[in-house]
């Protein structure tokens, strides 16, 4: 397992609504990479809320889009634009049942179309919500140059370089 560094947040003006830590109204969500998945454990706070003690289907999906374009960033290496989401919602997700996992996993590559798919688990490890996302990927110097995508070592920490 390594944990990923969030590069993005030394731009000034960054204010996710996903990633950034910063943001006191957003996920704040925080990555690892373990395999050939990007995993992210997050509690949920009842600003979140949708129905009385259920987590919002609308943040579930904004959960999955997030960790789907962060697999776009390490698992790709470059940048890109969700194009499609398709959600199915298969139990609710309890506010006070502690923290949720996210795994997410590429798919496939065809051309410039990243396919990925995301699972959405409670704590009991019950599989909740799994998403089939495609983002459109850009060439990586649209990236750097249009994206602000750093160069790919700087999502890890210092020690994690060797893997």
């Amino acid at each position: 397992m390594k944990r990923l560094k969030n590069p993005f947040t030394k731009l000034e003006g960054y204010n996710c609504f996903g990633c950034s830590p910063d943001n006191q109204f957003g996920l704040r969500l925080k990555f690892t990479e373990e395999n050939d998945e990007i995993v992210s454990h997050w509690n949920p706070e009842t600003n979140f809320q949708g129905y009385f003690n259920i987590l919002h289907g609308g943040i579930q999906a904004a959960l999955m889009d997030e960790i789907a374009s962060w697999t776009v960033y390490v698992k790709v290496k470059t940048a890109g634009f969700t194009s499609k989401a398709e959600i199915r919602y298969l139990k609710t997700v309890g506010m006070d049942q502690g923290p949720i996992t996210l795994r997410s996993k590429l798919k496939q590559m065809s051309r410039n179309l990243a396919d990925i798919v995301v699972l959405l688990y409670d704590r009991n490890n019950t599989l909740c919500a799994e998403g089939n996302l495609t983002f459109f990927t850009f060439p990586l110097d649209k990236s750097k140059r249009s994206m602000y995508y750093p160069d790919h070592e700087e999502f890890y920490e210092p020690t994690d370089l060797s893997g």
